[in-house]
């Protein structure tokens, strides 16, 4: 094997059209993404339809951007990784469709990635001393779940979300209140000047020994604190003051927050890991970020949290455990699916 493995990473899971060439699994060459964010704020939401032709329109032009960027040719690339689940199918197609042409036309072989593990590859990607075993969180729009990490390719799920994940609560909510979307970074803004013990918010811990989430009871008591338990009222954000929209934002994620964090100190105890790993577009977040540090010091372990700037879907995490696969020598073939769900 070459001493130096150019690894070119697609991904086009959600909303974001992004490639990037990593080297040997740490050294960044090149990072583009292209955020469709301001397409899809009028929506509250993504739409997936809208998310795929953007996606057509730029995958090109950004996978080209970002082998220039890289500064090698494009001989040099060794493998192509692309993220084929999970996500919204129509968009994963646009990403596998490249993916699969520039392997053949390159002749290099076709690397299958699943999103969700790539966000932890994100946490794992600036250290070279994992202590193991691990246990994972990933926490973002369509996802919250825990893995149990035996290495970045041996991952086995200990729990995941029965109905909104915790980043989709996060857009609900901000919804509610007449935040912008997306709803992570302005509740978070919102909740820096509220009170996060205003209101009592419930904590849906779905019994003792579950290791499962569910967000979905959280965002229906903010809406009933909002509008009314008649839901009669309509929205009183309107006419609520700054204050009380920072406390209930403050609240609002304490709440998840706890549950975010008492779920992962109980599945690092079932485990007995040494090390927590953070990743996902909600990893962002300084309180879950803060919490989670002090839980870990708390109980003698290590937070591996990925970067604030990998931690929103990218090309990069796509690329390096791309190489991982390489080393391991597990390739896909042509007929490799787009899947809106995770293996």
């Amino acid at each position: 094997m070459k001493s130096e493995i150019n690894i070119l990473g697609i991904e086009t899971s959600c909303d974001e059209t992004a490639a990037a060439v990593v080297r040997d699994g740490c050294e960044i060459l090149s990072n583009v993404i292209s955020s469709q964010i301001e397409i899809h704020q009028k929506y509250g939401g993504v739409v997936p339809e809208i998310a795929s032709r953007a996606h057509i329109e730029k995958i090109y032009p950004i996978v080209a951007q970002a082998i220039a960027q890289a500064g090698i040719a494009q001989k040099d690339i060794d493998a192509v990784a692309v993220a084929n689940q999970p996500g919204l199918t129509v968009a994963l197609i646009v990403g596998l469709t490249a993916a699969k042409t520039l392997a053949l036309v390159l002749e290099k072989p076709l690397i299958a990635i699943n999103h969700i593990h790539a966000h932890l590859q994100s946490a794992m990607m600036e250290t070279k001393d994992l202590r193991l075993p691990a246990v994972a969180l990933v926490v973002s729009g369509g996802h919250t779940s825990l893995y149990e990490c035996e290495n970045a390719l041996e991952l086995k799920l200990l729990g995941s979300t029965i109905d909104d994940a915790a980043g989709e609560a996060f857009d609900k909510v901000a919804s509610i209140l007449n935040l912008s979307y997306p709803g992570g970074p302005s509740i978070e803004k919102a909740a820096a000047t509220g009170n996060p013990k205003a209101i009592d918010f419930p904590r849906t811990m779905l019994g003792k020994d579950s290791l499962d989430f569910s967000f979905s009871g959280i965002k229906t008591a903010v809406l009933y604190h909002c509008q009314g338990q008649d839901m009669k009222a309509g929205s009183l954000a309107g006419q609520m003051t700054q204050q009380e929209i920072s406390d209930i934002a403050a609240s609002f994620q304490a709440a998840v927050v706890d549950v975010l964090v008492k779920k992962t100190r109980k599945a690092a105890d079932k485990v007995g890991a040494k090390t927590i790993l953070l990743g996902g577009g909600v990893a962002a977040n300084s309180a879950l970020r803060s919490e989670l540090e002090k839980m870990a010091q708390k109980t003698g372990r290590v937070l591996l949290v990925a970067p604030k700037k990998y931690c929103t879907d990218n090309a990069v995490m796509i690329a390096s455990l791309g190489y991982h696969k390489y080393k391991a020598g597990i390739f896909a073939d042509m007929t490799l699916e787009a899947k809106a769900t995770s293996e």
